[in-house]
């Protein structure tokens, strides 16, 4: 070998070996001594946080769940296929969460966050984690702005904040989720930006949520986080706290967000199967003592907060199932203790054909009142009242042939109100047709018309309204007041009408 080709190589390794950067990167890692059903123990992760995030050699990501004196419980968030006893795990050092951005609304995605309907990748700027601080009370300002519904026995009777926590709870198959879209419907124009989450919901049944949010446009200011029943438990665990870290990030920019839980009986179902596999103390029917815990830390993230902190907020609806009407078992009890009202919907109503099946006895807001604009404070009155009599009313004189003339009176105006109150699936109200409907129904102006004719004359009334009077509407909509001359105008058309 020539001189000049040895000087060359000389030279070039000289500069490698000058350009050479050290980079020690230290790795905590640990083995797997034991995998099954989607949890890992792993030995040697001594310095692992609880939430905090591990990797596995094949890529799967796991969130670390129990810690213990020499090992630490693992929970996968993928397939365990390729893992064995003495596989590797890393520490990440990073607590598990969700990307966030604008580009999320529109989109249905997974617990983790990616994208499950076939659009493309989602552009991500921030990182939220699922677990986060709920806000201190200083942070926090009273709820006093409405979140109307759209459901004239809800925006009424039980009206909801901004900010606020309101449970819907009933028995299977009582319309629980209809009430909670229709209310994402509700809020198209409104600048409320709504997340449903589904959890362990079947895919047809999340399609068919997403179909009815795309007819009716609503899609265009909603998120569908969704961790389906064939989903292993863990996803089904955090997909709650990654939509609430989504609905963080909005809230944070000061806007409103709604977010609607469906359902956290499922929930707790998948926490408790998660526990039992950490082999974790089960406790009351079989969930482990935690499981209180599990469900106020999710729910103390919604409220409203003040302007110092960009006044945005986050309203809640969580969704819990009941067995034959049972609200004094364990999961419904904690969470009505968690929650400022709740929304009962009972069977026997909706089998009568009551939809909205909401029983006035057991329903309560217990905010809502100090956020219902002056005109629905003062079209609804004594609505709730005249409810709860006719009810009670109605069970006594069931059995009875002759009726005085003060329970007649209050049996006639109660049917009424029912059948008023009756509102068919995804159309629900401007708070100008609630207004005047409940008006009219208050002041005994629908007493005079036979009770399988309420429908058809209360929208025939609102056509004349919206072609004849449209001034009327917009003025209730801008003011949101009743004031007396606006009242005697409503009474004067509605008279009108009835000739």
């Amino acid at each position: 070998m020539s001189n000049v080709k040895q000087n060359d190589i000389i030279s070039v390794l000289k500069s490698e070996i000058e350009d050479y950067d050290r980079k020690m990167t230290v790795k905590e890692t640990g083995t797997i001594i034991n995998i099954g059903d989607g949890i890992a123990a792993v030995y040697g992760l001594d310095h692992a946080m609880y939430g905090e995030l591990v990797e596995f050699e094949t890529g799967v990501r796991g969130i670390v769940q129990n810690l213990e004196q020499k090992t630490i419980g693992c929970v996968l968030l993928g397939s365990d296929y390729g893992l064995t006893e003495g596989s590797r795990v890393v520490r990440t050092k990073k607590k598990a969460g969700v990307p966030v951005s604008d580009h999320l609304i529109g989109r249905v995605v997974d617990a983790l966050g990616s994208p499950i309907d076939g659009k493309g990748p989602i552009e991500a700027n921030e990182f939220f984690p699922i677990e986060n601080e709920a806000p201190g009370v200083c942070d926090r300002k009273s709820v006093s702005v409405p979140l109307q519904t759209g459901i004239l026995a809800i925006d009424s009777m039980f009206p909801i904040g901004r900010g606020q926590r309101e449970l819907i709870i009933g028995d299977r198959q009582t319309g629980k989720t209809s009430i909670a879209i229709d209310t994402i419907l509700n809020q198209r124009g409104q600048e409320v930006i709504c997340i449903y989450v589904a959890i362990g919901q079947k895919a047809s049944t999340v399609a068919k949520i997403v179909s009815t949010l795309n007819k009716h446009g609503a899609m265009d200011y909603s998120i569908v986080v969704s961790a389906f029943a064939s989903d292993l438990a863990p996803l089904q665990y955090i997909a709650p706290y990654a939509g609430t870290a989504m609905a963080e990030y909005f809230m944070k920019r000061g806007k409103d967000v709604l977010i609607v839980y469906d359902d956290l009986s499922k929930h707790a179902v998948a926490y408790r199967t998660m526990s039992l596999l950490l082999e974790r103390a089960p406790g009351r029917e079989a969930y482990p003592g935690d499981v209180f815990y599990l469900h106020s830390r999710l729910l103390e993230r919604s409220s409203r907060l003040d302007e110092a902190h960009g006044g945005g907020s986050i309203t809640a609806l969580p969704i819990i199932e009941t067995l034959e009407g049972d609200v004094s078992a364990y999961i419904p009890t904690n969470v009505i203790s968690i929650t400022d009202g709740q929304i009962f919907l009972e069977s026997e109503l909706f089998f009568a054909g009551i939809r909205p099946a909401v029983n006035v006895g057991l329903s309560v807001s217990r905010v809502g009142g100090a956020a219902q604009t002056k005109a629905m404070k003062k079209s609804a009155g004594s609505l709730r009242i005249d409810l709860a009599q006719f009810r009670e009313m109605e069970i006594f004189t069931q059995f009875s042939s002759e009726l005085d003339r003060s329970t007649k009176d209050l049996l006639d105006h109660g049917n009424r109100i029912v059948e008023l109150l009756k509102q068919p699936l995804s159309k629900p109200l401007p708070l100008h047709e609630q207004v005047i409907l409940l008006y009219a129904a208050n002041n005994r102006m629908l007493n005079d018309i036979p009770v399988k004719q309420i429908e058809t004359f209360r929208n025939d009334l609102m056509e004349y309204f919206r072609t004849k009077h449209p001034q009327i509407l917009e003025e209730i909509d801008t003011n949101i007041a009743l004031t007396d001359e606006l009242t005697s105008q409503i009474k004067k058309i509605i008279k009108e009408f009835k000739k």
